[in-house]
């Protein structure tokens, strides 16, 4: 049942300097959080093409160049993972990403931790951060709530402009994270909640700016369902941004190189991205939607589209992160940013 009041007067499902979980009864399930780490990438490319006519039963391993694609996870301590297209549900999409999320934390802030910085807000690969960008608006003294946050860096940043800050992620490794950040560095804790983004568990009209960089919109079946907790969760005339893979990228092999460059699978294409065990159990999940769809999930859901942003790839900047590169970074799009607000309350006449 929601609480009334706004994230102050919330009693939240936190995690200690420690890392130790606080107890909650009936804590949802969640969303995914963020680009994957370079242990827990898949290495073909293959696995964007049709799935193999057995999905959705348990994989048989495949070889580059056939329909799917094979992870080597020894790195990682782990079961082999074969990737391929084929359908995956929410509740699938939900467990599979909790978990890898929980077990990739510790490499994902060890490669890209530098780059991110843990009081920083970088909306992509292509570096550009919410103090170039600002697309937030004035933040002191409001309430922004912060939902596939992974590590919370994006938080910490909000709370140094004066805003009063809540960070949600699905994963408690990846909050576990944020909270061993703080506790390193001395920062007062940021106040944590392991959530589902299908079902925040805030009142009605509690925050005045909700976001995500990389986390939410991309791991779940069906955005328009996170989009309208958004929608519901904002005060009329707050303000809705969130970055994720540009639709574009669905296209084209996840290689940083030349390779990269050229068009090989339908951009119509809806079918999700799956990483799963020998059992056919999946281990991830991506859903692409093309540009129209995200736009219309956004109408959908109740918000205003403000802007939509393709986020260039900026001079000087050489640094690869998985698939996007500034070769590939200088001619095609990779980010997409969604900048959306809930209508104000239409005056009566």
């Amino acid at each position: 049942m929601p609480r009334t009041g706004g994230p102050r007067e919330m009693d939240l499902w936190s995690l200690s300097a420690t890392g130790e979980q606080a107890a909650s009864s009936g804590a949802p399930e969640g969303t995914g959080s963020g680009y994957r780490s370079r242990s827990g990438r898949v290495k073909a490319n293959a696995c964007r093409g049709p799935p193999p006519a057995h999905a959705p039963g348990p994989a048989t391993p495949h070889h580059p160049g056939d329909n799917g694609a094979v992870n080597d996870r020894d790195d990682l301590g782990g079961p082999e993972l074969v990737a391929l297209r084929r359908e995956a549900g929410a509740l699938e999409s939900v467990r599979a990403n909790r978990g890898w999320w929980d077990a990739q934390a510790p490499d994902y802030y060890a490669e890209h931790g530098a780059f991110l910085g843990d009081d920083d807000l970088v909306w992509g690969p292509e570096g550009w951060s919410e103090e170039l960008l600002g697309l937030l608006g004035p933040l002191a003294g409001r309430d922004v709530l912060e939902i596939g946050g992974g590590a919370a860096q994006g938080a910490r940043w909000a709370r140094s402009q004066g805003a009063r800050v809540v960070s949600s992620d699905l994963s408690a490794g990846m909050l576990h994270r944020a909270a061993a950040i703080d506790a390193a560095r001395g920062w007062p804790p940021i106040p944590l909640v392991q959530c589902d983004a299908r079902h925040l568990p805030f009142a009605d009209a509690s925050f005045d700016v909700v976001f995500t960089a990389y986390g939410v919109l991309n791991f779940v079946a069906d955005t328009e369902q996170v989009l309208r907790q958004v929608c519901r969760v904002l005060r009329p005339g707050g303000r809705f941004v969130g970055s994720l893979t540009h639709p574009f990228r669905w296209a084209f092999p996840d290689d940083p190189g030349p390779e990269g460059l050229t068009v090989r699978f339908s951009y119509f294409d809806r079918t999700p991205y799956v990483e799963q065990a020998a059992d056919g159990a999946a281990a991830y999940v991506e859903h692409h939607g093309t540009i129209g769809d995200r736009v219309r999930a956004v109408v959908g859901a109740g918000l205003t589209l403000v802007d939509l942003l393709e986020p260039d790839w900026p001079d000087g900047h050489e640094q690869d992160w998985g698939g996007w590169s500034p070769l590939r970074g200088r001619l095609i799009p990779g980010t997409m940013i969604l900048v959306a607000e809930r209508p104000t309350a239409q005056l009566q006449t």
